[in-house]
């Protein structure tokens, strides 16, 4: 390939390596891990359609037509009294819609009608909107209007960006331990996505680094820092992070090592873990479960005896490397040390279950509050027309034929 006919990312050396089916990326088709957190906010709003004489002036009439409006309640006076309604205000209540719930059946004639009456300009200004709502401490109103321009534009970098960081900035300020999941799972995702669907912006790598050393992935990190210095020009956020480099360039060893030790070979993880039983790192548990398990495949039995045993002295739970010792101990028939760790694994095991049944009830709590709050969490109220008679009387004092009025009847959609 010519350099003419070379992208300037290419040139650059900057490709995308990683290309993700659409369902994976896009926000109307992913699964939807924080939806159910959104979707209590449905419950303001009631569904009507457009008048066709209403859909005749639109130059998106032709998409309207049989789909639902959202109006909050406050509206519905407004509308059936026929002093209107701005577009621009039913267009913010189709943001809401779609934001609460991007799989909403009509999520797809919204994003076409939008598109037809604003083009780019709108989902530019779903997400004025939420940043507006961000610097308010609006952070659930913020999200709604970042996931909206999402739908709009599955792959807009600020859009990806802004949501990325509201997740963020929501898992921060909670203590509820699912939540805390669901929200750091879906910003470390969207910073992923993020980086990979526009591999030039600086800042998705500079999250991404902080949310990989979260959870303890070092190297992942250290790819990511490396790729935010790389494209960065803010000075000093790049001497912020050279700073968090070198303080991970030792765990990036490490779990290079472990690395190793998984992938089966023994000898270079040894060779690479145990320098650091004699530095700082030597209160690590998994430094001493992985050396065990090199040195028991390796056929250092006694030394992968006493590594496991000292991961247990720092982690006493955790039931892999009881498991280990209970093979070594099975393979040497050691029924007092197979009692013993039998019944370790057992109480380990029970307490598991425990805490789990424990964490299902707290959830199933949660959620039925969540019920209780919004009545409804997969449907919105519907609005159903219907025709109200009324008599009047002619100027000569006969009766008229009955005058129809349009009126509203709020229920549950079939």
């Amino acid at each position: 390939m010519s350099n003419e006919k070379r992208s300037l990312a290419q040139n650059l050396g900057i490709t995308r390596t990683v290309i993700r089916p659409r369902e994976e990326i896009d926000i109307q088709l992913r699964e939807d891990r924080i939806g159910k957190y959104f979707r209590k906010y449905l419950n303001r709003f009631v569904f009507a359609e457009f008048s066709e004489e209403f859909m005749s002036k639109s130059k998106a009439g032709d998409l309207m037509r049989g789909v639902p409006i959202p109006l909050r309640k406050k509206e519905i006076k407004d509308f059936a009294g026929g002093d209107g309604i701005p577009m621009l205000v039913l267009a913010e209540n189709m943001t809401w819609v779609m934001g609460c719930d991007p799989h909403f059946k009509h999520t797809k004639d919204y994003v076409a009608i939008l598109s037809k009456l604003y083009n780019y300009k709108l989902y530019e200004g779903m997400l004025k909107e939420g940043r507006d709502a961000a610097e308010r401490g609006e952070m659930d109103n913020a999200c709604i209007h970042f996931r909206a321009c999402l739908c709009m534009q599955h792959n807009y970098m600020h859009g990806m960006y802004s949501y990325a960081r509201a997740c963020r900035a929501m898992y921060l300020s909670s203590r509820n331990e699912e939540y805390v999941g669901r929200f750091k799972a879906e910003a470390l995702d969207w910073f992923e996505l993020l980086t990979e669907e526009h591999p030039r912006f600086a800042q998705g790598y500079y999250y991404l680094g902080y949310a990989y050393l979260n959870i303890g992935l070092y190297t992942k990190a250290d790819i990511a820092w490396k790729n935010f210095i790389r494209f960065s020009r803010n000075g000093k956020d790049k001497k912020e992070i050279r700073t968090r480099l070198s303080q991970i360039a030792e765990p990036v060893r490490i779990e290079t090592g472990y690395n190793k030790i998984m992938a089966g070979r023994y000898e270079e993880g040894i060779m690479d873990l145990e320098p650091f039983l004699k530095s700082r790192f030597n209160d690590w548990w998994p430094l001493y479960y992985y050396l065990g398990v090199a040195y028991e495949m390796t056929g250092s039995r006694k030394e992968a005896v006493s590594s496991f045993k000292k991961a247990l002295q720092l982690n006493g739970s955790h039931i892999e490397t009881m498991r280990e010792l209970l093979n070594i101990y099975e393979d040497e028939g050691d029924k007092a040390n197979i009692k013993k760790y039998r019944e370790k694994i057992k109480l380990v095991e029970e307490a598991m279950e425990e805490e789990r049944q424990i964490h299902l009830a707290e959830t199933r709590e949660e959620d039925k509050q969540l019920q209780k709050q919004e009545m409804s969490l997969l449907e919105p109220e519907h609005i159903e027309l219907e025709e109200e008679e009324s008599e009047e009387e002619s100027s000569d004092g006969e009766e008229t034929e009955p005058r129809k009025r349009m009126v509203k009847r709020l229920g549950k959609k079939d």
